[in-house]
């Protein structure tokens, strides 16, 4: 089990300028859903975005702290996108 706070602070420890959104889908504290929106995905693809969040995230992931992770990466023109059409 891990806590919000504790994922966010791994993914914003590998990328710093990352803003992280994270909902504990289970209450249990091992599958998150989390939102993370850098500038470090500027010119990258989707697969690339997420490898740097996996990386970010990859102990916990192994130990199976983080037994699930859905992910969705933005980059900060991809998201005011994706604010403005929701």
């Amino acid at each position: 089990m891990i806590s919000p706070s504790q994922v966010e602070s791994m993914i914003k420890a590998s990328i710093p300028d990352a803003q992280v959104q994270i909902q504990d889908l289970t209450g249990g504290g091992d599958h998150y859903q989390v939102v993370v929106v850098s500038s470090a995905f500027d010119g990258k693809g989707l697969v690339q975005q997420h490898q740097l969040v996996y990386k970010a995230v990859r102990q916990a992931m192994s130990t199976e702290a983080i037994h699930a992770l859905s992910l969705k990466t933005y980059t900060p023109e991809a998201w005011a996108v994706a604010q403005q059409v929701s």
